[in-house]
């Protein structure tokens, strides 16, 4: 087995088409476009690369940002062992050889001097330069960038540089429209309609607290995650506590208020 092909998804993971990003996708991978997803977290970014890497039958590369990330994380670095010194290609590199899509999750949490290692494979250039190996990659034909990011999160210290952001085609996401996020809900945890469509009413009215003692709304994800309790038998009430309360804020006024949105649909 390729180094790549470790990576390429068997089943069809589950994705709601939402809009016409499907098809832009499609044709940005055609012209080998780098792709940038804007958007909440939890709205669904990750699971549409997966359901485009599937759709597209290409292997894909994720690598979660943290600002740790170094340069050497990304494209390799050289390793000693009993043999002596030997090189290892980072996830970017096997991507680029092996022309799979490597995906960046949540790239602004990436240190800047790290995020400029892409810019070469995001421009005609196409290619990967391993300086401390003397070797310049050029891109598989079928190798494709994909970033994420949650711009309405950032600061303004940690943001992408105009440089970065203009090396990219965007599409933004959202959470989905009410009836629409239910049915995910639905799907994604085997409880009733009913049920999921309590979930999403509370997680409306934990959203409109964004930027008024929350930092982030209640997340679709996070949506999942109790319906997941819920059908395993835990008590509504409780498993949204867990799920839709506490990971957001430890501020007890906050809490009262999202407790007291729980309370009126459970």
């Amino acid at each position: 087995m390729s180094d790549a092909e470790q990576y390429r998804i068997k089943e069809e993971p589950y994705y709601r088409t939402l809009g016409d990003e499907v098809s832009l996708y499609e044709a940005a991978y055609a012209a080998r476009m780098p792709v940038m997803l804007k958007g909440p977290t939890g709205c669904g970014k990750t699971r549409f690369v997966e359901y485009m890497a599937w759709k597209l039958q290409k292997p894909l590369i994720t690598i979660a940002c943290h600002e740790d990330l170094t340069a050497s994380d990304l494209v390799g670095r050289f390793l000693l062992d009993a043999s002596g010194t030997r090189w290892q290609d980072g996830p970017l590199t096997i991507a680029a050889r092996s022309g799979a899509i490597c995906y960046l999750d949540e790239v602004v949490e990436a240190r800047q001097d790290t995020t400029v290692v892409i810019h070469p494979l995001t421009d005609h250039r196409r290619n990967l330069p391993l300086e401390k190996k003397g070797e310049l990659v050029t891109a598989h034909p079928d190798f494709q960038l994909v970033i994420s990011y949650n711009p309405g999160y950032q600061s303004l210290m940690k943001d992408l540089k105009q440089s970065t952001k203009q090396r990219f085609g965007a599409l933004d996401f959202d959470y989905p429209d009410p009836n629409v996020e239910a049915e995910i809900v639905a799907h994604e945890t085997a409880t009733e309609i009913a049920v999921a469509e309590k979930l999403v009413a509370i997680a409306h009215r934990g959203r409109n607290l964004k930027g008024h003692g929350l930092d982030e709304g209640i997340s679709t994800r996070l949506l999942v995650y109790a319906g997941n309790l819920i059908a395993k038998g835990i008590e509504p009430q409780a498993a949204c506590n867990m799920t839709l309360v506490r990971p957001l804020t430890d501020d007890p006024d906050m809490r009262d208020t999202l407790e007291a949105a729980v309370s009126t649909y459970f």
